[in-house]
Parts: structure tokens; sequence; C-alpha cells
């Protein structure tokens, strides 16, 4: 039911870019100065990239190792809803920049935004082989192109468990320097139609930040490996949120190198992204090395 409900929830949520008009953004963007500039645009390459990961990796690393049609369901949901995140950013870039292709051509040009995403991939990409490689040939060590490979279930589960992790610092964390900047516009009157996308896209993020939440729950009670596993990785996945928290204040100091906004600094982004990692671990059952 916790999953149907998810999925409910997410259904009445549903909404299309092109119902926000955002034609006053672009006279409000050529009317940032330069360094406000490239904060808006920063923060929307972040988060297209960002977005692209989690859009396909749902389904691609979880839908093959669930069995629960409630849970399949809602897996099918969730990525579908990622996939309204992406044209959201579509529909911003098309009617704020007179040269849209240089936006998307420009993604990787940033150190702190591959990073990041690489951080994330990782997770996704060793779970989703390896379930590839148990589905194939099942538990056991075989060799590979020369290469041995070994794989068991509990091993899966690990990985299935840190993939969880991870995600859930992705849509708990790791999106809300941008957010901040996006309404701390909003305030100053400018680019508000960005800021009532972003508020939809944030509405979302937290119910599937409740669906990751949810599940690092339930595993551990449901299987004893499971809960062996969240012993086993409890430092692991501590070491994962700070990754995060320290990538999100470099990418604050990238942001206001040259010149921060009215009602927002690198300092208040610091304290924004402690209190908010610090809520995310303990929301998860560990202990949080954050002192707020």
């Amino acid at each position: 039911r916790q999953f149907d409900k998810l999925t409910d929830k997410q259904l009445g949520f549903f909404w299309r870019p092109e119902e926000v008009d955002i034609t006053k953004d672009q006279k409000d963007f050529k009317d940032l100065t330069e360094w406000e500039q490239h904060i808006f645009t920063s923060n929307l390459k972040r988060q297209i990239l960002l977005d692209s990961v989690q859009g396909r990796s749902p389904n691609a690393a979880f839908l093959p190792l669930v069995s629960i049609p409630e849970l399949e369901t809602w897996i099918e949901t969730w990525a579908f809803s990622e996939t309204i995140h992406s044209r959201s950013y579509t529909h911003i870039i098309r009617n704020v920049y007179s040269n849209p292709t240089k936006v998307f051509d420009e993604l990787m040009d940033i150190q702190q935004i591959v990073d990041c995403a690489n951080s994330i991939t990782e997770s996704y990409n060793s779970l989703i082989h390896k379930t590839k490689l148990y589905e194939l040939l099942g538990e056991g060590t075989h060799t590979l192109n020369g290469k041995k490979e070994s794989v068991s279930l509990y091993e899966l589960k690990k990985l299935l468990w840190l993939c969880l992790m991870s995600v859930n610092i992705l849509e708990g964390v790791r999106f809300y320097v941008s957010f901040a900047c996006s309404w701390a516009f909003a305030e100053l009157k400018k680019m508000e139609g960005n800021a009532k996308l972003i508020k939809f896209i944030a509405r979302d993020e937290n119910v599937h930040l409740a669906s990751t939440q949810t599940l690092l729950k339930i595993l551990p009670g449901d299987d004893p490996a499971f809960k062996k596993i969240a012993k086993e990785t409890e430092q692991e996945c501590i070491d994962m949120f700070m990754e995060a928290v320290e990538q999100e204040k470099e990418w604050a100091d990238f942001l206001f190198k040259d010149g921060s906004m009215i009602g927002l600094n690198t300092e208040l982004l610091n304290q924004y992204v402690d209190w908010i990692a610090h809520k995310r671990i303990q929301a998860v059952g560990l202990p949080s090395p954050i002192k707020v």
C-alpha cells in the first residue's frame, strides 16, 4: 500500500511544463548582472545533467530486481515524472536563451558538474553490471574477457542498498543549492516562471525521496541480509552523504565566485546544506556527524 500511495500522490501532481508562462524570464535574464547570469545558467546545466541521469536509471537499475507489482508501478511512475523535469529544463532553455544549443553543448565543461554526475552514476553502473551478470550466469566466479567476476546474491543486495542510498542522497541533498538560488531569484521578482517550475520539480523530488527512505526502512526488517548490510555499510553510507555535502559546498563556491545575490551567499548556502543533510542522514537511521 505504501507504494500505491506514492504512485497516487505522484499522479495527482501531474503537470506540463508548457502550462507555466516564462516569457517574462527572457527579459529578466537579460537584465541580470553577469554573475547572476552565471549563477542561473550554471545551476540549470547541473540540474539538466543530474535529471538526465535520474530519468533513465531507476528503470534500468531497479526494475530487473523487482517482483512486487505495486513497486514496479511506482518505479515506472517515478521515471516518467523525471522525464517531465527534463522537458521543463528544455522549456526554460528554449524560452530564455537566444542560443539554446550553446547551453546544452557546454554541459560537460564545468568540472564540478562532471564530478557530481560521476559520483551518482558509479552506484547505478555497479548495480546494473552485477545484475546482468547474476541474470545471465548466476552465482559463482566467472571469467569474462579474461577477467574474473565474482557474483553472489549477497553482493548484489549490497550494491542495491548502496545504490538506493546514493539515489536517496541525490533526491534529498544534491538539488537543494540550485533550488535555493531559484527561489532567491523569485524573492527578488526575477525569473519567476523558472522558480514556479522548480517548485513543481522540488515537490516531485520529495515524493521520490519518500520512496527511497521507505525502501531503506523496509528492507532490513524484511530480510536479515539487508539488516546485516545496513550495519556493514553504515560508515560507507555516512561517507557518501558527506561527499555530497562537500560537493554541494564546492558548487556554492563556484556559483558565487564572481559575486553573490541579494539575500543569498556562500555562507548561508553552506548552513542550508548542513541543515538539510543532517535531516536526511537521520531520516534513514544513520548517526549524523554534522553539527547544526
